[in-house]
């Protein structure tokens, strides 16, 4: 059984439940017959992956709906083998590249050839072209990024390239300069009130506008996680009721419960117990950036405003380097480690000021 974020998931570019302006213009482009390399970027859940499938079954037709799973071997100048997971159609592959950390320089390549050697098997009625989707593209290295760059122009006639990222901030401008860049906001609180609103009535239920409106604040404008809360509400209570409970994610939770762990105790012993913590987030999978972030936030909330600016200044040079790395579990301890040596500091400064403080007897 399908989560309603999937099985409701629009399938064209008028369905489209926001934005349609853009979809309007997406579609006169594949009209166009001039296709160009697309740098789409914006916030997470504002629907990128979903416009850029909804575009390419607008190119292909249905036959990009037919995914397959394809692993991929990789040999490094290094002679290292490195493997790759895809999910590909006969027109299209999505790769993640970062995936292959350092080395993602070779994936991009050797990728980009391969799928550019075949041609369509039908190229009257079928585009000569096929696509490969390039997913957290701010991501790759500064040897991957121009790596691409002069694969894109070498290989045009045969192969198109989607990049999908929240950022552009990272892409090097020759890569900018490359590509049409299109860029997805996040949905504002009217439109994800029609969405949560459609989805439910597909479902038939009712959806009461209160916890509508709870649900949009608690997901910070995120569709993906809205319908995800609204299905978690659905399965924990129904019929809806306007004063129901919206959990966090599972993950959220655990993160918070993280960053009080850190605050109750500042010892190695702790510290030992955050770690296994963290890898265990790792391991089911949630991106360190979303880890480091959600973290620092719960821990500025339990500082004074004079420690606040140091926690700050201490989780912007960690996160810094997090992105320059290879093994996120380093940095992220790093930064547990540096929060508690300050926050013990702090509090012993605190108590010694109290202990030193002159009272007036009168």
């Amino acid at each position: 059984m399908a989560l309603w974020v999937d099985k409701h998931r629009p399938k064209s570019l008028s369905q489209l439940d926001y934005h349609k302006p853009l979809a309007q213009h997406l579609k006169k482009l594949v009209n166009s017959g001039d296709f160009p390399h697309l740098l789409v970027y914006g916030p997470s859940g504002a629907g990128k992956k979903t416009r850029i499938m909804c575009l390419l079954r607008e190119i292909y037709g249905a036959g990009v709906e037919k995914l397959r799973i394809e692993h991929h071997s990789f040999n490094t100048p290094s002679n290292k083998k490195i493997e790759i997971s895809t999910i590909a159609s006969n027109y299209h592959i999505m790769v993640n590249p970062s995936d292959a950390g350092i080395y993602d320089r070779v994936v991009i390549q050797d990728l980009i050839k391969t799928i550019a050697q075949t041609n369509q098997l039908d190229s009257e009625k079928m585009r000569e072209f096929k696509v490969v989707v390039l997913t957290d593209a701010d991501r790759l290295t500064k040897d991957a990024q121009h790596a691409l760059r002069r694969t894109m122009e070498k290989y045009m006639s045969k192969c198109r390239v989607i990049m999908c990222t929240n950022s552009i901030s990272k892409m090097i401008p020759a890569i900018r300069s490359r590509c049409l860049g299109i860029r997805i906001s996040a949905p504002n609180q009217e439109e994800m009130t029609s969405v949560l609103n459609l989805t439910c009535r597909k479902e038939g239920i009712n959806l009461p506008p209160e916890l509508a409106e709870r649900i949009i604040a608690q997901s910070e404008r995120n569709m993906r996680r809205a319908l995800l809360m609204c299905e978690t509400c659905k399965v924990q209570q129904y019929p809806l009721s306007p004063d129901q409970t919206v959990d966090d994610p599972d993950w959220m939770t655990f993160v918070k419960q993280t960053a009080m762990k850190i605050i109750e105790e500042q010892s190695p012993k702790r510290l030992l117990d955050i770690r296994s913590r963290l890898y265990e987030l790792l391991a089911h999978c949630i991106p360190p950036e979303t880890i480091f972030r959600t973290l620092a936030d719960e821990l500025v909330k339990h500082c004074d405003g004079t420690l606040q600016k140091k926690v700050i200044q201490a989780a912007a040079n960690y996160e810094h380097k997090l992105q320059l790395g290879s093994r996120p579990i380093y940095y992220l301890e790093a930064f547990v480690a540096r929060f508690m040596a300050m926050y013990k500091g702090f509090i012993q400064d605190a108590i010694m000021d109290f202990d030193d403080f002159d009272f007036d007897e009168s």
